[in-house]
């Protein structure tokens, strides 16, 4: 079985109702059940408790209709609100938070892109296993001012369900424009299908995690300092207010979807029940008192309401290296649990079948070598800068390769390889549970070195593996890796 085959075949029932936002166009109405919008929404009078501050906003959702989500984005440099101030950013149709794209299995998803800023931008939709050819998921694609372009994305019967995201890749600007407000959220249905029949109908919440460093009345966005002081926001909001009854279960979809920086999320008094990684799930659930989750990173997540009281949704203070970034204790959201007690629901513990590699037949043995310069200033893959005419890698379809990633670095790097989910093997010498395993991005810890394994299947043409502190990557931790059918002749190594 191949790494997009690693959930089981379900039987689909009818998605929710579209949420009409004029964001995007093409897509309908659908009767409200399973993963639907309003079947995730707490009723009006559900019992959730009152308190001061702003109710989080989950953001607007987007929905295919008969296989297919029709969107027209535009880039656009505008002032908006961001957190609470309004800013001139760099955003998707005049939002910092844009809509969820919400698709299932098989869905196509045709995106039409126009460029109304200066410099070239498109588009990447980070952890789909969609081809990286053109029209679908070229990250090659230089989108010129005021030029469109027309993507198309095929995904697979037996896509992974969980959550994904959405960002500019454009080659050497990345990071200015993921913090300016270029990046959103995309949801493939069918998760809350390996839960319980009980945990179906939950709450669900997209905690969509962005920060924005200030320079007069504008998002900063050049020159980007990852150690700056910046604002956190969860779905474009400074610390929202999330409502949960005692005993209450929810869906939380944790998703840093910002240019660079880290969190450690920790929640007083609850843990994390972990049901997918980077949009896939898990074989066996875990629970985790807290969570790192590096740039481009995502967990989905049960969490249960415990006694009544407030509690601060915060991420804790983490240390990236001695050449890294010291990032300080914030508080995110205030969790306020209250009103109408319900029964606290038992948390599954299996969740999805998936592929283990560990006695899979490796084919290649491939090292990726992270290095840097002193100033912290040119970043390198096997002490070359990103060259996106030159072939670093290949891979060889329905092949498995064991991939050594070393950090020869003082800080920390988050690890990010399109196209193809891997399973973690080991971080530093220590091996991993192939229960929880597969992930598209990874931290690297300093001095460390982490062993994946990765089969190359459904696609082939070029795409990148790179550095998602995206600071590092634009200024060159990135290298080609080219997907070749059997029998090409390999123009990699």
């Amino acid at each position: 079985m191949t790494p997009s085959r690693i959930r089981a075949t379900l039987a689909w029932p009818v998605a929710g109702l579209l949420l009409t936002t004029g964001w995007l166009a093409g897509c309908g109405d659908r009767t409200a059940t399973g993963d639907s919008p309003s079947a995730r929404r707490p009723a009006p009078h559900a019992g959730h408790p009152a308190a001061d501050g702003p109710r989080l906003q989950d953001p607007p959702e987007l929905v295919s209709r008969d296989g297919v989500l029709k969107a027209t984005v535009v880039v656009e440099r505008r002032k908006v609100r961001v957190g609470d101030r309004r800013l001139y950013a760099t955003v998707y149709n005049g939002a910092f938070m844009p809509p969820t794209l919400r698709v299932r299995p098989g869905d196509r998803i045709d995106l039409t892109l126009t460029n109304r800023i200066a410099d070239d931008t498109n588009v990447h939709t980070h952890g789909l296993h969609v081809s990286p050819r053109s029209p679908s998921d070229d990250v090659f694609v230089a989108i010129k001012y005021n030029q469109s372009y027309h993507y198309s994305y095929r995904l697979p019967f037996n896509h992974p369900t969980g959550t994904f995201w959405y960002h500019s890749h454009a080659d050497m600007t990345s990071a200015p424009q993921v913090a300016g407000g270029e990046s959103g959220v995309i949801v493939v249905e069918g998760l809350r299908q390996h839960l319980p029949p009980a945990l179906r109908g939950i709450t669900e919440h997209t905690i969509a995690l962005k920060d924005f460093q200030v320079a007069g009345d504008a998002v900063r966005t050049h020159p980007l300092s990852i150690g700056a002081p910046t604002n956190r926001t969860v779905n474009g909001q400074q610390n929202p207010v999330i409502g949960i009854r005692p005993g209450e279960t929810q869906l939380w979809r944790l998703a840093n979807i910002g240019a660079n920086i880290y969190y450690k999320l920790h929640l007083p008094g609850s843990r994390f029940r972990v049901i997918a990684q980077d949009g896939i799930p898990v074989r066996t659930a875990y629970d985790q008192d807290s969570l790192v989750i590096a740039a481009g990173a995502r967990f989905d997540v049960l969490v249960q309401g415990g006694r009544p009281g407030t509690a601060a949704l915060e991420t804790l203070a983490y240390d990236t290296g001695p050449a890294g970034n010291k990032f300080p204790r914030t508080d995110l959201a205030t969790v306020v649990t209250g009103g109408t007690p319900v029964r606290r629901a038992a948390l599954p513990t299996g969740i999805a079948p998936h592929e283990d590699l560990s006695h899979a037949t490796i084919t290649a043995h491939k090292t990726v070598v992270f290095t840097e310069n002193k100033a912290g200033t040119e970043f390198y893959i096997n002490g070359r800068k990103y060259d996106p005419h030159r072939v670093d890698f290949t891979g060889t379809l329905d092949t498995v390769d064991e991939w050594t990633v070393r950090n020869d670095t003082d800080e920390s790097h988050s690890f990010h390889i399109h196209t193809n989910g891997f399973q973690l093997m080991s971080v530093d010498g220590r091996s991993q549970d192939p229960a929880h395993a597969w992930y598209d991005t990874i931290d690297v810890p300093v001095r460390g070195k982490a062993v994946i394994r990765i089969r190359y299947s459904d696609f082939t043409g070029r795409t990148v593996l790179h550095c998602h502190i995206l600071n590092h990557e634009d200024m060159g931790m990135m290298a080609v890796l080219d997907l070749v059918a059997p029998g090409e002749d390999p123009s990699g190594k």
